[in-house]
């Protein structure tokens, strides 16, 4: 038996043999479920984070704020790739930008950025 017939095999034993809904669980967690609209808004968020660019692109500015001459020289990728990806990431408010003359420095938008990158990579490192 192979290691994924045997895997099936173990989910066909766990299946329920009768249907029966815990009603107050569902109840609960029913009350305090997000609407369509949110959960939509936080998988998109999530998507963000898929790309191997913008995760350099975040980690990159975790550390100090950065225009994109900087962040292109550091990640060697060229400035228009970076451009395109910090666009993204600032629709997604993810990154903020302050103009200084005639450059411009990108930073997090907030604390929370660098929290989830932070349990990201304690996560991945357990």
């Amino acid at each position: 038996m192979t290691e994924q017939e045997r895997i099936e095999q173990e989910v066909r034993e766990c299946v329920c043999e009768f249907m029966h809904v815990h009603e107050e669980i569902v109840d609960k967690v029913e009350k305090v479920m997000p609407d369509e609209q949110q959960l939509l808004e936080l998988s998109e968020f999530f998507k963000v984070f898929g790309d191997s660019t913008r995760i350099k692109i975040l980690y990159v500015l975790s550390q100090s704020e950065m225009c994109v001459c900087d962040i292109a020289t550091l990640l060697q990728m060229g400035q228009s790739a970076i451009s395109h990806q910090l666009r993204v990431l600032k629709q997604m408010r993810l990154v903020k930008f302050r103009r200084d003359g005639k450059t411009v420095f990108y930073s997090l938008s907030d604390d929370h950025i660098q929290t989830i990158l932070a349990q990201g990579m304690e996560h991945i490192s357990e």
